[in-house]
């Protein structure tokens, strides 16, 4: 299809988007949450965190926040900015100081600042488990409104919630696909309409686009650190393997290196971008796929509104990502806001009060519409205005997810992102997968 799209979209960073299990989008609600939101500033709420605090009697007393945010497109900024002044203006007590980080950034960030006892208040990332085994976090029923918990669609709060309590709240969501240059696709004598099904068919249909000779490349594969980790999975996936569960990872089953062996002879026989290790995400998708370089990578749903804004003239398709056997199989993603309980109970209320008038329904769906992301809640799918999605949603029963609950799960993200790409520079599939293995076993 021709660029198709919608709003202002992505060119810079984008994320990942990073991570859990979906359901079906429907329903509504929420009206009540402006007043909440109001409550939640001047009378507070209820719970104890379990960690020592300080109580601010005075509940108009000023209080300011950090708010610590992952960038997902060149809006994200504003948005954010926007959403704060709006709830200053509402609740002049209460500033907010945001700091944006590009994804491939933000892991060692919030690492560093907890490590110097400067956590920020709220923090928009992927992964939450690592935070709530060290008693970082403050739960949803401690901070949050009950109608702002009870519109999160079921599905991501079971993927937010750690020993009964849920300590993530559902940012966004996204399902990966296939996108296929139509032109690049044409002029390799392969037909768009009749995209790759199996591994053997996506192998085949690049050596035809490298045959051509005019330098383009079959399937880019970004093994970079921005993302490896989404990239990986798609293999992983597409073999019948995944990266464990929320007790135990595994990531070198016979599945998941026959799915690197693979990997790595389309890098051998030179069907892909060269040294695929040092390709990050978005460049490749800005500078190949975009600029017509690139016939075949995976995707995402903000992709649509970037091709849209940035080269409405390139021809694509959307279709699912091909397996070893033809069986569906995606990845599925969903990112967070969390609170962090920095020891001062006037922050964790205007915490909660500022991410339930977040996610008030005019808020939330301003901000996935605009990035280009699937809602999580029940009021932002019944709002939300796009219809171009469809083949990412109807792929959504088939979405496997992140262990994000397993708190080793951060180690082993961390080494995928350092790892995986030294199969481009030769490294033997399962030696590499097997030091993943060690190491996050180990907890290093």
């Amino acid at each position: 299809m021709a660029g198709t799209a919608r709003l202002p979209g992505p060119t810079a960073t984008q994320a990942p988007h990073n991570q859990r299990r979906f359901d079906s989008m429907i329903t509504k609600q929420l009206a009540a949450a402006v007043v909440t939101a109001a409550l939640l500033v001047t009378t507070g709420c209820s719970g104890n965190t379990g960690n020592s605090t300080t109580s601010t009697t005075d509940s108009n007393a000023p209080v300011t926040l950090t708010m610590l945010a992952a960038t997902y497109s060149d809006n994200t900024k504003t948005l954010w900015d926007g959403f704060i002044s709006a709830f200053h203006a509402q609740h002049p007590n209460i500033t907010i100081n945001l700091e944006m980080q590009a994804w491939a950034n933000i892991n060692d960030v919030i690492k560093t600042k907890i490590q110097a006892n400067q956590a920020p208040d709220i923090l928009s990332i992927d992964a939450f488990s690592s935070y709530v085994e060290d008693d970082l976090l403050y739960s949803a029923d401690q901070i949050l409104s009950p109608s702002t918990i009870a519109d999160f669609q079921p599905t991501f709060v079971q993927n937010a919630t750690m020993n009964g309590k849920q300590y993530g709240f559902p940012l966004i969501a996204s399902a990966r696909a296939l996108f296929i240059n139509d032109d690049i696709f044409t002029k390799a004598g392969l037909d768009p309409t009749k995209p790759p099904k199996t591994w053997d068919d996506l192998q085949a249909d690049a050596a035809a686009i490298k045959a051509v000779g005019d330098g383009n490349y079959g399937y880019c594969m970004p093994l970079g650190n921005e993302e490896a980790q989404a990239e990986l999975a798609m293999w992983l996936l597409g073999n019948g393997g995944n990266y464990g569960d929320a007790t135990t990872l595994t990531i070198n089953s016979d599945a998941d290196v026959q799915a690197v062996t693979f990997m790595k002879s389309l890098i051998d026989q030179g069907l892909t971008e060269p040294n695929p290790g040092s390709t990050q995400r978005t460049p490749m998708i800005n500078n190949l796929f975009m600029q017509g370089k690139c016939g075949m990578a995976v995707g995402l749903p903000p992709f649509i509104a970037m091709f849209k804004q940035n080269a409405p003239n390139l021809h694509y398709s959307i279709t699912p990502m091909p397996t070893k056997t033809g069986s569906p199989a995606t990845l599925g993603v969903a990112d967070h806001l969390m609170a962090f309980n920095n020891g001062d109970t006037a922050k964790g209320k205007a915490a909660g009060a500022f991410i339930d008038f977040f996610f008030q329904p005019t808020n939330y769906v301003k901000f996935v519409d605009t990035e280009g992301f699937l809602p999580t809640t029940k009021s932002g799918a019944a709002a939300t205005t796009h219809t171009e999605f469809k083949i990412f949603n109807d792929l959504l029963p088939d979405a496997s997810f992140y262990p994000s609950t397993n708190p080793k799960w951060g180690t082993m993200q961390g080494l995928i992102q350092q790892q995986i790409g030294t199969i481009g520079q030769g490294a033997d599939p399962k030696t590499v997968l097997d030091n993943i293995q060690k190491s996050t076993d180990a907890g290093i």
